[in-house]
């Protein structure tokens, strides 16, 4: 290419700019402001409609993983619907006459888009499985769930998929066609549960008095009121063995706060054990493993 078609072609751009450069620029400005204000639109009427109606009955999470997992979501289909215009529009601009261009290849390509159609089967059904589990509200982002085995912490539900990130800090990804069984830890509440092996002597009744009256001090104070609904308290009693007795607590927490609960519990429990004069299981040694040592 030389140097006269080279200014040709500079030419030929500076007109076309001189006799479009409104309309181009009108496209741009107003993707600008789609983009931006409409994202802030979506944002507020969603947080606004799951505040609103039955949701009002809702913990403050419920609502707040709710409101992220719904923005999320269409704010992507907002996205999506500013790109495509935007396309359709500069496609238009460049090439007035672009519909009766393409009709012919639309029609040619209709073979095509049912052999496409049969192709993308897995894509539907992952998208419409994605849009059944936001509106039956299976789980959220910030839930923690297990998912065919897997749990962790929901990261975001897309259009196609759902990711995972486990507490090894792994990410997992599920199609959302796959997903056929689901728990979830923190739906509505979720409860603090956990055993104490304690030696076969200990008083059952000491026991269970230790674990009530630290579980209800636990639970009235200012740090820890608003994450316990119901005091761990003692519940029944386990497995018993040789060497112990499983002591089983339990108590209903906020959602996602019964991990901690139940560290802070083990960790006064131990404490008072200790003062009371109260033995934990000892662990059996396994005669094999005690020969191994004397060698």
């Amino acid at each position: 290419m030389d140097i006269t078609q080279n200014q040709y072609i500079i030419n030929g751009l500076q007109n076309w700019l001189a006799d479009y450069w409104i309309e181009l620029l009108t496209i741009l400005i107003g993707a600008l402001l789609a983009y931006f204000v409409g994202t802030r639109l979506v944002t507020i009427a969603i947080r606004r409609i799951v505040k609103g109606g039955k949701h009002r009955e809702w913990h403050k999470k419920d609502i707040e993983k709710r409101q992220k997992t719904l923005v999320d979501l269409f704010i992507n289909i907002w996205r999506m619907l500013i790109f495509f215009t935007v396309l359709y529009a500069l496609a238009k601009l460049f090439v007035p006459n672009i519909s009766e261009t393409l009709a012919p290849l639309f029609a040619s390509a209709g073979i095509i888009g049912i052999a496409l159609g049969f192709g993308a089967q897995s894509l539907i059904k992952d998208f419409l499985s994605g849009i059944f589990i936001i509106s039956e509200n299976q789980y959220r982002v910030g839930d923690v769930v297990e998912i065919e085995g897997f749990s962790g912490t929901v990261e975001r539900i897309g259009s196609r998929s759902t990711v995972l990130r486990d507490v090894e800090g792994q990410v997992h990804y599920f199609p959302n066609g796959m997903v056929q069984h689901v728990i979830n830890k923190t739906m509505g509440y979720s409860m603090a549960r956990f055993t104490v092996a304690v030696h076969p002597d200990a008083n059952i009744d000491t026991v269970s008095d230790i674990i009530d009256t630290l579980g209800l001090a636990l639970s009235e104070e200012d740090a820890w009121k608003d994450k316990i609904l119901k005091a761990p308290s003692f519940v029944s009693i386990g497995e018993i063995t040789g060497s112990s007795v499983e002591v089983i607590v339990a108590g209903k927490t906020q959602p996602s706060d019964q991990w901690s609960v139940v560290a802070e519990m083990r960790k006064r429990l131990l404490e008072e054990f200790e003062t009371k004069g109260i033995k934990l299981a000892t662990v059996p040694v396994q005669a094999g493993a005690s020969s191994r040592k004397r060698r």
